[in-house]
Formats: C-alpha cells, sequence, structure tokens
C-alpha cells in the first residue's frame, strides 16, 4: 500500500506516529534471559532504529531522528557518537571494520580521495548533503566520520523494479506510485551487504568487490489474511504490500526477513532463507514486525513497534498513556509464542548472550525528542501468549 511505503520516511505519520522501522541484527550466540524483565542501559538517543554487535561486546545503533550512528557500552550505558550527517538513518550494521548504514536522506558523497579520517577520539565532522543527487543510499564509513563509498538504491529500484509494481500514476513519470526506495534495515557479511528496502518491496544484495547491486530476495503480496484480499495497492495490484523492514541472520547461515504486512493483523511475516534467497520457512501469524533476531538455537524474537497505538493519524487522544504501545514476540522453535510489553521496540539484537532492543523509537513524534533508549530484554519479561 502506499501509506505503508511512505510512512517508514521520514515525514509521513502512521497511527499517531510515523510507521518507521527497522530492526536488527543478531550475530550473537544464546540468549541467557536472566535479569530483571526490562532494564535501560542507555537513554537520550533519537529514534533508535537498527541495533547490531559491534566491536568489544557493544552495540551500534542507527538515530533515524537526529542522522548519527552510535555506539553503545551495555556495561557502562557509554554513548559515542560515530557518524554524523547520515539523513535520515534506519539501519546500520558492522563488518570488517567499517559501519554500514542505510540512508532515506541524503548522506552526502564521499570525502576527496585521500582524505585523512579523524583521530580516534575526535568528534567526527558531519557530511555535507549534495545540492542534488541520491537520497536512498547504502552508505560505507569507518567507525571515525570518513564515508568511503555509497550505494545507489533509489537508482536500482528505478531500472529494475524488482516487486513488479507500478511505479508511477501518470505518463510524465513525475507522481510515483509509492515510495520508491527507503532502504531500512542491513545485514553485512564478507563479501556483501543485504539491505532490506522497505519501499521497493525487496531485499537487495551489494556486492563489495564489484560495487554491483542485485535482487536478492522479493516478499510476495499477501493475500491470504482477512483484510488483505482487495486492499488498495499500487495501480493493478490488490493485496497487503509486505514492505520489509528487517534482515538478520540466524544458526546455520540461514537469514531472516521481516515484513510490515500493510500494518494489517496477521500480514506480517519472517521469512527464513538460504544464503542464496531461497525461501526455507515462513513464520506467519504476526503483525507489524519491525525488528527480529535469532539465538543459537532458534528461538526467534520479533518486535511490533506499533501494538496498541491508537488507529487514525495526528496526535494521540488526550489522556493516551505512550507507554501502552508496543511489544515483543518471542517464538519458540517447537512454535510455542510468548509476548513481552516493551515500549515502542524497533531493533533487536542479541549480544554476549543478552538480548536486547531500541525503545521509545518513535518518541519525537509525540513531542519527546530524546527520550530514545536501548532496554536489556529479561525472560521473566515475557508471559505465555494464550
Amino acid at each position: 500500500m502506499r501509506h505503508d511505503k511512505a510512512a517508514l520516511g521520514a515525514a509521513a505519520t502512521l497511527a499517531l506516529v510515523v510507521a518507521f522501522p527497522a530492526t536488527a541484527s543478531a550475530h550473537g550466540g544464546d540468549w541467557h534471559g536472566g535479569g530483571e524483565p526490562v532494564t535501560t542501559i542507555a537513554g537520550g538517543l533519537d529514534g533508535p532504529r537498527q541495533l547490531s554487535g559491534y566491536k568489544g561486546d557493544r552495540l551500534v545503533v542507527a538515530e533515524s531522528d537526529s542522522g548519527e550512528v552510535s555506539s553503545v557500552d551495555p556495561y557502562s550505558g557509554e554513548v559515542r557518537t560515530l557518524l554524523t550527517g547520515m539523513g535520515n538513518a534506519q539501519g546500520v550494521d558492522h563488518e570488517n571494520g567499517l559501519l554500514y548504514v542505510a540512508v532515506g536522506e541524503a548522506a552526502g558523497p564521499p570525502p576527496e580521495e585521500g582524505a585523512p579520517p579523524p583521530a580516534e577520539g575526535a568528534a567526527p565532522p558531519p557530511a555535507e548533503p549534495p545540492a542534488e543527487g541520491p537520497s536512498q543510499l547504502l552508505v560505507e564509513a569507518t567507525p571515525y566520520g570518513h564515508v568511503t563509498r555509497s550505494f545507489d538504491l533509489l537508482a536500482y529500484e528505478l531500472e529494475h523494479n524488482p516487486d513488479g509494481q507500478e511505479q508511477w500514476l501518470d505518463e510524465a513519470e513525475t507522481q510515483p506510485a509509492d515510495t520508491l526506495s527507503n532502504p531500512f534495515s542491513v545485514l553485512a557479511q564478507d563479501h556483501r551487504v543485504l539491505v532490506a528496502d522497505a519501499g521497493a518491496n525487496a531485499v537487495l544484495s551489494i556486492d563489495l568487490y564489484s560495487g554491483e547491486i542485485s535482487t536478492f530476495f522479493v516478499p510476495p503480496v499477501v493475500t491470504d489474511v482477512p483484510g488483505c484480499e482487495a486492499a488498495e495497492n499500487n495501480p493493478g495490484t490488490t493485496g497487503c504490500d509486505p514492505v520489509p523492514t528487517e534482515i538478520t541472520e540466524g544458526p546455520d547461515g540461514l537469514v531472516y526477513v521481516g515484513t510490515l504486512g500493510a500494518e494489517v493483523p496477521g500480514a506480517g511475516r519472517v521469512y527464513v532463507l538460504d544464503q542464496h534467497g531461497k525461501p526455507v520457512d515462513v513464520i506467519t501469524g504476526l503483525t507489524s514486525v519491525t525488528g527480529v533476531a535469532v539465538d543459537r538455537h532458534g528461538t526467534v524474537y520479533v518486535s511490533n513497534v506499533l501494538e496498541g497505538a491508537p488507529e487514525g493519524e495526528g496526535p494521540p487522544p488526550e489522556g493516551f498513556d505512550p507507554t501502552t504501545v508496543g511489544q515483543m514476540t518471542r517464538i519458540s522453535p517447537d512454535g510455542e509464542r510468548a509476548t513481552a510489553e516493551v515500549v515502542m521496540p524497533t531493533g533487536l539484537e542479541i549480544e554476549d548472550g543478552e538480548l536486547y532492543a531500541s525503545a521509545w523509537s518513535v518518541g519525537i513524534f509525540l513531542g519527546m525528542p530524546g527520550v530514545g533508549e536501548v532496554q536489556r530484554i529479561g525472560d521473566s519479561a515475557f508471559a505465555a501468549t494464550p
């Protein structure tokens, strides 16, 4: 649906907030799951989206509202800014000493060749946005503020249109039928980066040697859930747009892709793929998936940032309690489910045996900037789902 893809952008609103999204990679091992139900380990973040593992058992988080990428020490709570000027930074991952950032707005061109990176410990300079140019990018950068490359995902969508849906409402191609590209989350591997592009309705693969972009996986439009059969979509298409919002890796090299499913209850999915993008399983019966993490036993954790949000656009009703919005679901390998109440969670990550979530992810749209947090989620936070 046009509304859903646009809602994942920087300016559109969804329910009482923007449907932002994102979410998280789980490179780490098993989850110990002890301690308090929910513990805040870091605060003061601006629209935290995807969480990923970082060097030294730390976490790295994309802050969509401030255009920053920050590291978080889960033990001390220290937050350190690594990159600034990243536009609408929604997804981030770390591999081979580099950061890969999914940017929904212009992040600026790479600096002049040979420009030295700032000294470690120095404040990273912001990247100056270009006067013209693509705004849907995957940005490659050092952790010290040096942007090395960027990859134009919008250009790939315009040329290849992986989901095959109508792109334009007019022959002059001036009125897009939908949000054409909205890179939301990132999975960095040794030789490639996979990007869940919510606007393109596709997962894209970027070869880090050649720079070539290709299509890795296109989740299907959902039609077998009540409310989706005749749902409005792009011209010539009906059903609930999948809207991929998450990409992460689990045991045995399997890749997990979470989808928003047009926010229709039960239309969210987690697709389990092999390393070539071929589906091997699918988890159904989910709603508005915005983050996924997987432990080494195959237990899947899913975030739903919109659960409990008032319907309709605009400010929340008088007396509305924002702490009632958001939920996480735990799905055991035997299919048993349990839920936890977490405030507006998006990104999920398992690091050093602990489960973490980016929370209060849309506070700015409630008139509460800077309230984003990273939280540790204990096993006692989950109660069995009837």
